[in-house]
């Protein structure tokens, strides 16, 4: 999978940008604060229709203006044109100039990788922040997820409002059978695809971990409260838990606890792990992804590395850039190319930002 051009009206710095890329390596430089991820940021935000930056669809548009729009054409088996233009609280996503009516049914169709910064901080970040990653990466690879995951997150929210309501009131234990039953049979559902990934991942992560130079074992764990339960039983618990659900206000047992630990030695990361172990099992969980998505559609993602090399050493970058197939479409944002070989350079496609103008092709 490639993109082959981006456009861009009205997001963040750019009032309009048109870029052509190259289909294997592409590295924007330039100063931070002159848009290097606002680019790689559109791309996400046209894959998977939010940004990993914020929350704010408002944020996104440039100053002056009431909309933007991103459009690319992405290159599968076929060249399709995506498009998507927020404005007014409204966001519109068209593949092919046809409007698609559900985000669930558009996402999976242009799959990221996306490895910044932030996610340096994984191990250490709160469960949400994990099963936010595992969410994101699942929905790609299967549009029955996101469906599963809001259905339970639309019922879970059903049940906590009826909970809230229950203080010092009788249970109506029929209808609390119902909305139990339906929560169960979709966190079921997503239980088995949340194991599979995490199967899937084990079965590569420990030599990826080896080859940037770990030497211990490393697996991730996935916790879950559906764990060797049948429906039966898992009903049972609901019922018994339901003093405790209704003093706290909300549902406290359920696939929304969830948590994925990254073990070495069968030991947890977050405790065991040095500062630099951590960043080297991140950084294999996110390379082992490729092979995932390669593995389920039969080509590889498009990989972001955002920031990255600003965190780590010349050594780690190049074993890092080494692993990445030659067949992966590549983008990279960094402040400094000395951080990179040579021959990399001479073979990528290079786009160099200074405030919104931006020049190609500059490496010699």
């Amino acid at each position: 999978m490639e993109i082959t051009s981006l456009k861009l009206f009205s997001f963040r710095n750019f009032d309009n940008l048109e870029l052509f890329f190259s289909k294997y390596k592409n590295i924007i430089i330039g100063n931070n604060g002159v848009g290097k991820t606002n680019i790689v940021e559109a791309i996400f935000v046209l894959a998977l229709t939010k940004s990993f930056r914020t929350n704010d669809d408002d944020i996104l548009i440039k100053d002056g203006n009431n909309l933007y729009k991103i459009e690319a054409n992405i290159k599968s088996n076929f060249i399709n044109n995506y498009k998507i233009v927020y404005q007014d609280g409204n966001k519109v996503v068209k593949i092919n100039n046809n409007k698609i009516n559900k985000f669930s049914d558009y996402i999976s169709n242009i799959n990221i990788v996306l490895f910044s910064i932030n996610d340096l901080k994984l191990i250490k970040d709160t469960p949400n922040t994990r099963r936010k990653l595992i969410n994101l990466e699942i929905s790609q690879l299967n549009n029955n997820y996101i469906k599963y995951l809001n259905y339970y997150n639309k019922i879970l929210k059903q049940r906590n409002s009826y909970l809230k309501t229950l203080y010092k009131k009788q249970v109506n234990l029929d209808y609390l059978n119902v909305i139990d039953n339906q929560l169960i049979d979709y966190g079921l559902k997503i239980k088995d695809l949340r194991l599979d990934f995490v199967n899937k991942i084990n079965l590569i992560i420990s030599d990826i971990y080896l080859k940037l130079g770990g030497n211990n074992k490393l697996n991730i764990y996935y916790k879950t409260d559906y764990d060797m339960y049948t429906k039966e039983q898992l009903l049972d618990i609901y019922v018994n838990n339901i003093n405790k659900d209704i003093s706290f206000g909300s549902t406290q047992f359920g696939i929304h606890k969830d948590d994925f630990i990254f073990n070495m030695n069968d030991k947890d990361f977050k405790n065991y792990g040095s500062e630099g172990q951590q960043k080297n099992s991140i950084i294999a969980f996110k390379l082992a992804e490729l092979e995932i998505f390669k593995d389920k559609t039969g080509e590889y993602p498009i990989l972001i590395l955002d920031d990255l090399f600003s965190e780590l050493d010349i050594k780690k970058i190049e074993k890092i850039l080494n692993y990445i197939n030659k067949d992966v479409q590549t983008f990279i944002t960094t402040t400094d190319l000395k951080k990179i070989k040579k021959s990399y350079l001479k073979s990528s496609k290079i786009f160099e930002l200074n405030g919104v103008e931006v020049k190609e092709d500059l490496y010699e």
